[in-house]
């Protein structure tokens, strides 16, 4: 099918002109900014060709310019190209600045025309397809963590592997690294999917008030058991039970949690009759559990069930090109949330979400994405709106030759991040050939198919 291409022009021979001279689009013409809306509502063209001199305001320009915000606001993905008069450049920057896709001063060469119109529609096909890959479903049984990072790959494809058992995980990570939606993904991915994922975080629950929430009380158990009540071990009964922050689980409680680890029995708080449950579980703490196991606040004996398979969870800074990548997811999905169009990000903005360590990882980015989109007034993301520092630098390796092979690896992945894994768009990024650029791959052994934006592990944020 032909493409659609919207001319507005209220001069009737050169609109004719310009039909003539474009056999292979479906030219669709409009005379004032009541025609052009209309039809940009109706036809949804990719292209528009716009005079910025329309009635009433031939002589001037105020008309064109408002018939360019209605087109963003209709349709802010066609890409506008408009004319201006010999000698009014500064209207043409204006209207680029405001959004407009390029400009084609008059009288117009019809050569010149075609080859700026041949872009646009390429700049708009190749939008729609990124956001088409974007939206694709996951390529694996794993979904919404977004990654390109090995280790990371690693972790998600462990994650299928246990799935389907019942043996306890422990998942070691900092802070807003996804360790709660990998628990989910462990969940969902078995065979008790369609029973309760139950959460508890054992840090912020008081420690009088934990062991009843873990195992639930009769009535009568204490002051103010009005009622009986079911524990969340309870609760979660043919399903699966997170215990987040497992290191701040207080003493007394670690004995009676090892019974139920080992029998798969609890009693309520006041009650005397056990209870046999069938709970898998899945535990998770944000720091290594040396210190408290030297110093006696953590049992052995506890760790040794809860952690027959443990999972290391790597920060954002270093999973490579990540933050990037998760960067562009975060603003697709925000930027629907928030019903913006924000288009992308500066070189600046790119720099320094590579640069910045993330010490809350991604929960930390997504906060910074969601700031941003609610304050930027421009159609990119720049550094500023981000808040994050121009000047951030990651510290210099003292070995020179591995140095330079760290920094090479880098380069090449954001290279193949930047260019959605197309090796010929990633090749002249980096300024040589393709067949260098193979070499360059096999000899760092990099998967280029991990380049590309996946999106992995249901449940929480990723």
């Amino acid at each position: 099918m032909s493409t659609k291409l919207l001319i507005v022009e209220d001069d009737e021979g050169l609109s004719s002109q310009y039909r003539w001279a474009f056999p292979d689009h479906t030219v669709l013409a409009a005379q004032d900014r009541r025609q052009a809306l209309a039809l940009v509502q109706k036809e949804k063209p990719p292209i528009v060709l716009l005079d910025l001199g329309l009635p009433p305001d031939r002589d001037g320009v105020s008309e064109g310019f408002a018939t360019l915000e209605g087109i963003q606001r209709i349709a802010p993905d066609a890409k506008v190209i408009v004319v201006t008069g010999n000698g009014e450049r500064q209207h043409a920057l204006r209207a680029v600045a405001g959004g407009a896709c390029d400009f084609c001063e008059k009288p117009v060469d019809i050569p010149t025309l075609r080859t700026i119109l041949d872009r646009g529609l390429r700049l708009y096909e190749l939008e729609q397809e990124n956001r088409r890959l974007a939206e694709l479903p996951a390529a694996t049984a794993i979904k919404r963590i977004v990654t390109a990072s090995e280790a990371m790959l690693k972790v998600c494809a462990s994650v299928e592997k246990l799935a389907p058992t019942n043996v306890p995980v422990l998942l070691l990570g900092e802070s807003g690294t996804g360790k709660e939606a990998l628990a989910r993904a462990l969940h969902e991915l078995g065979p008790r999917a369609q029973q309760p994922f139950v959460v508890i975080n054992c840090g912020a629950i008081p420690e009088p008030l934990l062991e009843s929430e873990l195992f639930g009380h009769e009535r009568g158990a204490f002051t103010g058991a009005i009622k009986q009540t079911i524990g969340k071990i309870e609760v979660a009964h043919r399903g699966t039970l997170f215990l987040d922050e497992i290191g701040d689980l207080p003493a007394a409680l670690q004995v009676k949690l090892l019974r139920f680890l080992q029998d798969q029995v609890i009693e309520r708080v006041g009650g005397r009759q056990p209870i046999q449950v069938d709970v898998r579980v899945v535990s998770a703490t944000n720091q290594p559990l040396d210190e408290p196991l030297a110093a006696g606040r953590f049992r052995n004996d506890l760790l040794y069930r809860l952690n027959p398979v443990t999972l290391r969870i790597p920060p954002l800074r270093q999973r490579g090109g990540d933050a990037v990548l998760l960067a562009r997811y975060f603003l697709n999905l925000l930027n629907r949330e928030f019903g913006r169009n924000i288009r992308g990000f500066t070189e600046q903005a790119i720099g320094a979400i590579t640069a910045h360590p993330w010490p809350g990882n991604v929960r930390e980015l997504e906060n910074h994405m969601k700031r941003a989109l609610v304050m930027t007034e421009g159609r990119l993301i720049d550094a500023a709106d981000l808040e994050l520092p121009l000047n951030a630098a990651e510290p210099a390796s003292l070995d020179l030759r591995a140095a330079r092979m760290q920094a090479e690896r880098k380069v090449i992945e954001m290279a193949l991040v930047r260019s959605n894994g197309t090796l010929s768009t990633a090749a002249k990024l980096l300024g040589i050939s393709r067949p260098t650029l193979y070499g360059l791959i096999e000899a760092h052994r990099l998967d280029v198919g991990a380049a590309s934006i996946q999106h992995h592990i249901g449940g929480g944020r990723p």
